[in-house]
């Protein structure tokens, strides 16, 4: 197997594969930076649940996909923002507002993980990681 140079896009497009193959769930291999991401997912409705199964060296994160009545993904769109190579960092008056306020920003602050909205209470600025509508 080869090393995954960027783990968190790489959450990213299974979570996006799955819900293009019509997954129930996804299994991603963890982190506690994955953890806090899925938790933001799941809090804002883009997924069912997230759960932590203690396997292996570094444990799996379970993720249960959402999807509407017609059986339509909850996720339209999810994109990596900052790269490893290109790094995006705002300030509080800079966050985007993504798809005009129905999706949301996921950011990496001294506060910890959190979403745009919450980064905007909290009058923290910080990394994108992704955005999702």
């Amino acid at each position: 197997m080869s090393k995954i140079t960027d783990p968190i896009a790489d959450m990213l497009t299974r979570i996006r594969n799955g819900q293009q193959a019509k997954h129930a769930s996804v299994r991603i291999p963890g982190s506690k930076m994955k953890l806090a991401i899925a938790e933001i997912l799941k809090k804002y409705g883009y997924i069912e649940s997230v759960t932590w199964r203690d396997e292996g060296p570094q444990g799996q994160i379970d993720v249960e996909l959402r999807y509407d009545k017609d059986k339509l993904p909850m996720i339209k769109n999810i994109t990596r923002v900052s790269r490893s190579s290109r790094r995006v960092y705002v300030g509080v008056g800079e966050i985007p507002k993504v798809l005009n306020g129905l999706g949301i920003s996921v950011l990496s602050t001294s506060k910890g993980v959190i979403s745009d909205r919450d980064a905007k209470a909290q009058h923290v600025g910080g990394e994108i990681i992704c955005t999702v509508y």
